[in-house]
């Protein structure tokens, strides 16, 4: 078989109605290519391989796994990418779809990987910890609203789809996981610039404590900062208020 490495955060599925699920989820909207991060053993991998007509490339970092895949499932000779998703390029020219298992040590960095790509990706269906994945998901008033949630929901709907026990895992993680889907806005929040809107919910939530006058006050001039709008924490903005706000920054 294959050993886990408690370095590259590998905890696989073994529950096979969790990988049904997950695959269920992806097929309810069409795609012709995929992206499989971190197949690792191929819980799902070989459950991708069973859909038809799609073009299936998998990214693995750990060549013992790479090895093992490929001895196991013929169909991916030449479909693996023996690298780490935050290391690689765009995997295909046209749309493409992306699911996995994320490794939960830079579950985040994939996110932002997705950020960059989101011009070409369809869909993202991933398990995570339940604590990032309800992170992306909340609202504004939420504790645990912050930057990743305001980023990802300018540019995707976010729909949390459920929840896995941690002894669907081998080994079992010390955290909750949950499953989420990402899918592109038809319509796109209107920013003045993508550059000034990370600069504004980065800025606002590194003091989330202060008002957005005092934390976000080196971005806009005096005169702006008297809106009743600066008197407000950055929890407390929607997406729609964090982009309106930038076609006022300085």
């Amino acid at each position: 078989m294959y050993t886990l490495k408690k370095s590259l955060g590998q905890h696989f599925l073994k529950d096979e109605n969790v990988c049904h699920d997950i695959v269920a989820a992806l097929q309810k909207y069409p795609f012709e290519r995929l992206l499989e991060v971190g197949p690792g053993g191929g819980a799902l991998t070989k459950y991708l391989l069973q859909i038809p007509g799609i073009e299936l490339t998998c990214v693995e970092l750990d060549e013992e796994k790479v090895t093992w895949l490929l001895k196991n499932y013929s169909a991916l000779q030449g479909h693996i990418i023996h690298n780490s998703i935050l290391d690689i390029d765009q995997p295909f020219t046209e749309p493409f779809t992306v699911v996995g298992n994320f490794p939960y040590n830079i579950s985040s960095q994939i996110l932002f990987k997705m950020l960059d790509w989101k011009e070409s990706v369809q869909q993202v269906v991933g398990m995570f910890q339940k604590e990032v994945a309800q992170r992306v998901a909340s609202k504004e008033g939420s504790k645990v609203y912050g930057v990743i949630s305001v980023l990802m929901q300018a540019f995707f709907s976010v729909e949390y789809l459920f929840e896995v026990h941690e002894n669907c895992f081998n080994p079992p993680p010390k955290v909750k996981s949950a499953v989420i889907r990402l899918m592109p806005l038809e319509k796109p929040v209107n920013m003045k610039s993508e550059r000034q809107f990370f600069v504004l919910v980065k800025t606002a939530f590194n003091q989330r404590r202060k008002t957005l006058r005092n934390a976000v006050k080196s971005l806009f001039d005096t005169e702006t900062l008297q809106d009743t709008l600066f008197d407000k924490r950055a929890e407390q903005l929607s997406v729609e208020d964090f982009a309106k706000l930038t076609f006022l920054m300085k």
